[in-house]
């Protein structure tokens, strides 16, 4: 098959099948999986601080007595 057909069937541009391969052609797929684990991570973890800095922000306007 071509790369055009692969693109074609999987329904992705040849230009993001060429960055994907540029992205993770030289990984290996467990290393590709832990990639994924450490986004998924760092997702979690940006949600923790936005919430954590939503309470400090409701607790020092609470403190100034802005309630």
């Amino acid at each position: 098959m071509t790369i055009a057909q692969i693109c074609q069937q999987h329904e992705v541009s040849e230009q993001t099948f060429h960055r994907w391969r540029n992205q993770y052609g030289g990984m290996k797929s467990d290393d590709v999986e832990r990639l994924k684990e450490l986004h998924e991570e760092n997702r979690r973890l940006k949600k923790y601080v936005a919430d954590l800095t939503l309470d400090k922000q409701i607790l020092e306007e609470a403190l100034k007595g802005k309630y």
